[in-house]
């Protein structure tokens, strides 16, 4: 159930620095881990060499996690879980602008951006002003990525090598294009570093690595898509990504005070990382675009599934001066974890948020996500504003 008002406070497991610490030794490797998002870990270092030290010092360690890392026994059975809604959304085809094809009107206004914070980062509350605009009903899905990459010969981050300029003495095995993947956990003392692997080889079109593939899966979100991937898409079509108070705006209409019980989001519905149970109709896995119910603008999927890529630079906390709700300025962009990393802010949580761990998936949550990498668990939608709409659009 999805409640944004009367939802109680529920105290986070999420992994502080000091319990960091303890995975691993950030005096030597410098490891910046993000954790909370929906059981996000993004691995971040501290340096361009430093980022090598830990994709190595993961991808070694899979030798010996091998319950956690690499290709799952299961990665070319169908995924596990219910059957799911037979009511989703067919999105239309996106069109470049001035087109507003898949996309629904969402009117300016005034209002309370952010929240009296369940996590830090969340606030304080701040009057925002956003100005009319279009948004994208659903998120960008395979099809239309797949139409993108067709376009323009687009090759993803997670598809490119590293360069052996950077990296000189390295392995060619690892210098192989890889990306984040959830794993899971049997084992209830795991920790973060093993839910998540870095997979060579996994990409848009494998969104858990070589065995997986996103063939018969036109309508499931696009993943593994870092901001610049997000970005390039978005000017293709001639749009951009839509700030924090745009989307938050957005995801707001006609959902607070929802109370009426039903369940409106892909999440994990049981205890993270042991189990879901599904009674979402997904278990553990992503699910195709709108089968939820859409909120007050017609707009699905803007709580779970996956977590969307935002316009803004990141910084913890809202800045109370901030009325035009633009975002700090990229010089200004920090994340206390990982302060030597620029990141963006994504919004929206996904089906890897739990009650009992991180709650992110209300519209005030927020989180930083590192620019250069995609993840299993993160996509996006576009926006188009008014200002480059000709009069005569409907």
């Amino acid at each position: 159930m999805l409640v944004w008002k009367s939802r109680p406070r529920v105290e986070s497991t999420s992994i502080t620095a000091d319990r960091a610490d303890k995975l691993s030794d950030r005096s030597s490797i410098q490891l910046a881990m993000e954790v909370g998002a929906g059981g996000a870990v993004a691995l971040r270092p501290r340096s361009g060499q430093l980022q090598e030290m830990i994709r190595r010092a993961i991808l070694l360690g899979c030798l010996s996690l091998s319950s956690a890392c690499g290709q799952r026994d299961d990665a070319t059975a169908p995924l596990a879980g219910v059957a799911g809604h037979d009511s989703c959304v067919t999105p239309g085809l996106a069109q470049r602008a001035p087109s507003t094809s898949g996309m629904v009107h969402v009117g300016g206004g005034d209002f309370l951006m952010g929240a009296e914070p369940m996590h830090a980062e969340e606030g304080p509350p701040r009057a925002a002003r956003v100005k009319s605009f279009f948004i994208d009903a659903t998120e960008v899905t395979n099809r239309d990525f797949a139409r993108f990459v067709a376009a323009t010969g687009h090759v993803t981050l997670a598809e490119r090598p590293l360069d052996p300029r950077r990296y000189p003495g390295l392995p060619p095995q690892q210098l192989k294009p890889s990306s984040l993947v959830f794993v899971g956990a049997d084992d209830p003392r795991a920790g973060p570093m093993q839910w998540w692997a870095v997979i060579p080889g996994a990409d848009w079109r494998h969104p858990d690595g070589p065995g997986s593939s996103i063939e018969g899966r036109d309508a499931w979100p696009v993943v593994q898509v870092g901001w610049d991937d997000a970005k390039a898409y978005a000017d293709w079509l001639g749009r951009d990504l839509p700030t924090e108070a745009e989307w938050e705006y957005a995801a707001l209409g006609g959902e607070e005070g929802n109370s009426d019980g039903a369940v409106r989001a892909n999440i994990w519905e049981g205890l993270f990382p042991l189990n879901d149970s599904g009674a979402d109709g997904y278990k553990a896995r992503t699910a195709p675009v709108g089968c939820f119910p859409s909120g007050g603008y017609g707009l699905h999927d803007m709580a779970g599934n996956v977590w969307e890529w935002t316009a803004d630079w990141y910084a913890p906390g809202l800045d109370p001066a901030d009325a035009a709700a633009s975002g700090p300025e990229q010089a200004l962009a920090f994340d206390p974890d990982d302060p030597g990393v620029a990141k963006r802010v994504i919004k929206g949580g996904s089906y890897l948020c739990a009650d009992n761990y991180c709650l992110r998936y209300r519209p005030p949550a927020r989180q930083a996500g590192p620019p250069d990498t995609g993840s299993s668990h993160i996509g996006f939608r576009t926006v188009l504003r008014e200002e480059r709409q000709p009069p005569d659009t409907p």
